[in-house]
């Protein structure tokens, strides 16, 4: 990888593919203006395009040094309308309108709807928010074959667009045939993660994993919080997950906007302080779509979500559709970078009261604690899985994280990990002070560290044996790494 990337920028970036960055040469730009992960949205696309899109993504990681994650995104159960015989109707404040079982082509009266079962959800006195809440109808009746509404708030109606009922409780299954179909192809592609659209209860996060194991998958999920139940349900949610999405699009329309941004600040606290991930979503830089620069609205979004701790910054139609995503990216990472600058380091009110059960765990405080108080150029977790750089990426230490490891999927996975930028590195000595002796070597190789620099090691012990971290060295930095090092035990 670049590593002044790396070291420069904490917070990652997650792009989504499509028509307009979909190409060999658009991807190895992506990469090369700091993307992280890519997102494939199946909701959109086929699965030969996702297929030639991800492998694509692999060669330009391949190409740049960098490893990059890929995120397969599930449509879930959007519940949508039908289509319009025009293909857009505009509705008026107090017309009564119809959603119908059975409409093959709408019209300024009625439209019919992808999911039948929506007459058995809602009932007279309902609010149903449509296009994202542009459009609002109450529910004056329900019949076996048809919904009768009024409109309230009135605009374009066009085809597909979604439903959702105010305050939630709709019965839709979190996975449908559909995404059944779609974690094939995602197994296939080796995704590293797959976000899961619409979960209720862990339950629906349970399922989606024993899927993905049964494919041979070593995806791990991530929740894309947008509805009631799912705030209702968060914390048996993140534990049952990898990490979740804020997804504020769907989850504004159902909360309503206003509660939005606390909720935002709830979900990355609660994550991180579960050891999960968090990627914070949704019109980040939706301004950039058609215009080459962000709004001051959109800038300060985007530096709100990176002080509030989220692993990753999310761009959607941005990257997919946008006429400048590569400057979209660029503008992304210039925000990040100004805004860590300010991240407030609580570290040590952190370790106030807490109890580690985790001897991996305890070695990762014990670092971040060390680092605060030292003045120390990196973090060096030397690791198979990456928990251990998982833990020290929770708390702000304001020191880079370098995590090395053999096992290409733990790598790509750390792409999305805040503070940690994961090196190659081959485990091929059993002896600690061999071992020691090339990890500092490959520090210094990746020009991450120099001469007399200190850094804080940690690894498992004895080598060779399966088992988490449980020892942490603090090391300067020799003249020559394949000489023995100048060291500091702890």
């Amino acid at each position: 990888m670049s590593s002044n990337l790396g070291l420069s920028r904490a917070t990652k970036i997650v792009a989504t593919l499509g028509p307009a960055s979909s190409s060999a040469e658009q991807i190895r730009a992506l990469v090369e203006a700091g993307v992280d992960v890519f997102r494939l949205n199946f909701s959109h696309g086929t699965a030969d395009e996702h297929r030639a899109r991800a492998a694509s993504v692999r060669q330009a990681a391949a190409d740049c040094g960098r490893d990059i994650a890929i995120l397969a995104d599930l449509q879930g159960p959007k519940i949508r309308v039908g289509k319009f015989k025009n293909g857009k109707e505009t509705l008026q404040s107090g017309q009564a309108f119809r959603l119908m079982v059975h409409c093959p082509e709408g019209d300024a009266t009625q439209v019919g709807l992808d999911y039948p079962e929506l007459v058995n959800d809602v009932k007279a006195g309902d609010t149903l928010l449509l296009n994202d809440g542009l459009i609002s109808m109450r529910v004056e009746s329900v019949h076996s074959e048809a919904i009768h509404c009024v409109v309230i708030e009135g605009g374009v109606l066009s085809d597909r667009k979604g439903i959702n009922r105010q305050g939630g409780g709709l019965s839709a299954p979190a996975l449908t045939d559909k995404d059944k179909a779609d974690m094939q192809v995602a197994a296939a592609i080796e995704a590293d993660y797959l976000a899961v659209s619409f979960p209720k209860s862990a339950a629906d996060m349970h399922e989606a994993q024993g899927l993905l194991d049964a494919l041979g998958s070593k995806a791990q999920t991530i929740a894309k919080i947008e509805r009631v139940e799912a705030i209702e349900n968060l914390e048996e949610i993140i534990q049952a997950s990898k990490g979740l999405m804020v997804a504020r699009g769907d989850l504004a329309v159902e909360v309503g906007d206003a509660a939005v941004p606390s909720l935002q600040k709830k979900m990355i606290r609660m994550a991180r302080e579960a050891n999960r991930l968090t990627i914070t979503a949704t019109q980040m830089m939706e301004s950039m779509i058609s215009s080459p620069v962000p709004t001051r609205a959109e800038v300060s979004d985007v530096a709100n979500a990176v002080l509030d701790g989220t692993d990753a910054v999310m761009l959607s139609a941005e990257t997919a559709a946008g006429a400048y995503p590569v400057r979209t990216v660029q503008s992304m990472v210039r925000i990040c970078i100004e805004a860590e600058k300010f991240a407030e380091r609580t570290l040590d009110t952190e370790f106030l009261n807490r109890t580690f059960k985790r001897i991996d765990q305890s070695i990762a405080m014990a670092s971040l604690f060390t680092a605060r108080h030292l003045n120390v150029k990196a973090l060096v977790a030397l690791t198979q899985s990456g928990s251990t750089a998982l833990w020290m990426s929770r708390l702000n230490a304001g020191v880079p994280i370098y995590a090395l490891t053999p096992e290409e999927t733990s790598r790509r996975r750390m792409a999305l990990y805040r503070d940690v930028e994961p090196l190659m590195f081959d485990f091929q000595a059993s002896d600690r002070e061999a071992l020691l002796s090339a990890a500092e070597q490959r520090l210094v190789d990746a020009g991450v560290v120099q001469p007399g620099d200190l850094v804080i090691i940690t690894m498992g012990d004895p080598i060779g044996q399966s088992g988490g971290t449980n020892s942490l060295k603090i090391v300067q930095i020799s003249a020559q790494p394949s000489s023995r090092f100048s060291k500091h035990n702890s």
